[in-house]
């Protein structure tokens, strides 16, 4: 495990700007106001899994010559994206700053929170260009609403912010898949009600029809006729759309950045430009069905059961997406993650927890050092389980009591702290198998 790089943080970033953070805010409405530019801003949207975090983190690192601030949605508690973001910014010393939105969608119930950062990132002057990730179900249309609205000093966002370019991140291996299932659904007359005329497919849609840019992931994974049939429907639903090819994340970043490509006149003529008043927009969890629980513990998976448990076939709901990192028994000072995106899932070997490193392999810096105390809890310091699942019907109960009965019982854990448990570890087997 020599070449796994250790693991700055597993934690989440402050919600709140620090003070220091503050320091180049300006109160005063007027000097947002003579802002030289605008903050230009780039949004990307796209379902749970399409990869978003993965293109995220490849403009990020890639020679762009801005000062990009970043904000990271999740709909979840574990802003399990925001961290790995958190951890590119500080392995790779990118000159970036950012801030992360959890429990809720910057589209609905975070709506007015991202009015507030938004502004407070372009009133500080310190960033030439502003990228927003969104949660996977959160529908770009509300969001490019917000920038026309006005706060409670009479200042619009769009006075100190320029919407740029609106992204969608298409899931080649399973947009079709879905939405197709979501055709025969109707076709069924299986809807969940008399008046239930929503399904998944309508997301995928609205995401799909209120972009400029629509980046298709995972294309090696289909085959160029089935490529070319996502082509052709993405562009029945969106003939303007410019339409890229993202191998792994890839792709230049003038193709995303200061495009210029959002009008906010045509915006407008969208039938469902400010449809719905400010707060009356319906949750996408309500629409939906989609929900999300999170499952954190601080004793280490037993392998084999673990591995079991994510196998298995779902019993109950639909499995959209799952996330974080996990902590096995048989590798006690290594963080795995863990991904998957409908019927696509991964694990690899993320770092090493912070108590597994010499003292002299800690950062030295202030908030670092803050960051690993915070998630310090004796006797296995920052060690522990941060997952986040993500589907609809699916049954937390019984998915939380699996989880529990997959941790080391007390009896396995006394071997562990006396570093006598002795269990294979078929997560190793196969990481050893496709090397």
């Amino acid at each position: 495990m020599s070449s796994v790089e250790p693991l700055f943080s597993l934690d989440s970033v402050p919600q709140a700007l620090s003070a220091q953070d503050l320091a180049g805010y300006h109160a005063d409405s007027g000097d947002a106001a003579h802002r030289v530019k605008p903050l230009a801003v780039t949004l990307l949207s796209g379902f749970l899994g399409a990869g978003k975090t993965t293109l995220l983190q490849h403009v990020l690192q890639s020679p762009h010559g801005l000062k990009i601030a970043v904000i990271v949605n999740d709909m979840s508690e574990l802003n399990i994206d925001g961290a790995t973001i958190a951890r590119d910014i500080q392995l790779s010393r990118t000159e970036a700053r950012l801030v992360e939105m959890s429990n809720g969608c910057i589209c609905c119930t975070l709506r007015e929170d991202l009015l507030v950062e938004i502004r407070r990132f372009a009133e500080q002057a310190q960033f030439d260009y502003l990228l927003i990730e969104s949660s996977g179900i959160s529908e770009p249309l509300p969001v490019a609403e917000t920038f026309t609205f006005t706060d409670e000093d009479g200042v619009c966002l769009s006075d100190v912010a320029r919407l740029d370019t609106l992204v969608t991140v298409v899931d080649a291996v399973n947009f079709q898949r879905d939405y197709f299932a979501a055709e025969a659904l109707v076709e069924l007359g299986q809807q969940a009600g008399e008046d239930d005329d929503r399904t998944l497919a309508d997301l995928l849609i609205e995401q799909i029809e209120f972009a400029n840019v629509l980046v298709l992931s995972k294309t090696d994974l289909i085959s160029a006729s089935e490529l070319g049939k996502l082509t052709h429907i993405l562009r029945s639903l969106n003939p303007t759309a410019r339409i890229e090819v993202a191998e792994f994340g890839v792709i230049a970043p003038e193709k995303l950045l200061n495009t210029q490509l959002f009008q906010q006149q045509e915006a407008e003529h969208h039938p469902n430009w400010l449809r719905e008043a400010p707060g009356e927009h319906v949750p996408e969890t309500q629409e939906y069905g989609i929900g999300s629980f999170s499952f954190q513990a601080r004793r280490p998976f037993h392998p084999r059961r673990f591995y079991q448990f994510l196998h298995q076939a779902w019993p109950e709901g639909r499995l959209l997406r799952s996330k974080g990192y996990f902590w096995l028994a048989s590798q006690p000072g290594v963080a795995w993650q863990w991904h998957q995106a409908g019927g696509i899932a991964r694990y690899n070997p993320a770092g090493y927890f912070w108590q597994a490193l010499a003292k002299e392999q800690w950062p030295d810096d202030a908030q670092s050092l803050g960051q690993i105390e915070q998630s310090w809890q004796e006797p296995f310091g920052d060690r522990r389980q941060d997952l986040v699942f993500i589907g609809q019907q699916l049954d937390e109960t019984s998915m939380r009591t699996q989880l529990q009965q997959c941790l080391l019982t007390d009896q396995e854990l006394q071997l562990f702290s006396d570093g006598l448990f002795n269990e294979a570890c078929p997560f190793c087997d196969e990481q050893e198998a496709a090397s």
